[in-house]
């Protein structure tokens, strides 16, 4: 049939043996990830429509294997994902079908993102519900998947007093108006209210106190 060309060549690279270089009608005509030529064979043709399904193919793997990068590096949100294969020339279509294909797999969503991130804040880098519910949203996070993350962390005044503890103790040298005010500047940037922050201050300050054998006075 006029139009059909023949695999005569299928090469594992050298440098990346996942990727095949296949050889049509005896000269190189493209590479192909291996799972994606993994059903050609030597003497196969292949009509154009074939070849430009396979090149296709090709590409929504590459896509896949770079949003895989992406999430080792570090947990992300689909807009996340969607923004950095983008940023790689990958067209919509094809950040769509890898999003659902990374969330069917359990790799990717932005309710289990959420949970994450709240749990990770929460545990490690303690900062108010309000500037939380801020990061997820800058980073593409749906509301609703909001909402229901933010429901996993403490109240505030404990949150205020896990990131004041953690802050304090680079603090405990200085006076007691110098160390309200270096306090009080760190928690506010953390997005706590005037109310929480206050009484925050000064519960850590009268613990430190009493640690030290000092009184209030």
């Amino acid at each position: 049939m006029d139009g059909l060309r023949t695999v005569t060549g299928l090469k594992a690279q050298k440098k990346n043996p996942e990727r095949i270089n296949v050889y049509l009608d005896g000269e190189y005509a493209f590479s192909l990830a291996r799972i994606v030529a993994a059903w050609l064979h030597i003497g196969q043709a292949l009509t154009a429509e074939k070849i430009n399904q396979l090149r296709e193919q090709d590409t929504l793997e590459k896509a896949y294997q770079a949003a895989l990068r992406l999430i080792n590096f570090r947990p992300r949100a689909e807009a996340e994902i969607e923004k950095g294969l983008l940023s790689r020339g990958y067209s919509g279509e094809d950040c769509a079908r890898v999003i659902n294909r990374l969330k069917q797999a359990g790799l990717l969503g932005d309710h289990q993102f959420a949970h994450q991130w709240v749990e990770n804040r929460a545990e490690l880098h303690p900062r108010s519900r309000k500037l939380v519910a801020v990061e997820l949203r800058q980073k593409g996070v749906a509301e609703e998947a909001i909402e229901q993350a933010l429901q996993d962390l403490p109240d505030e005044s404990t949150l205020a007093y896990e990131a004041a503890k953690r802050a304090a103790r680079k603090l405990y040298h200085l006076d007691r108006e110098s160390f309200r005010k270096r306090l009080v500047g760190y928690l506010a940037r953390k997005g706590f209210s005037y109310d929480v922050v206050s009484e925050t201050v000064r519960q850590v300050w009268n613990e430190r106190l009493e640690e030290s054998g000092s009184s209030l006075e």
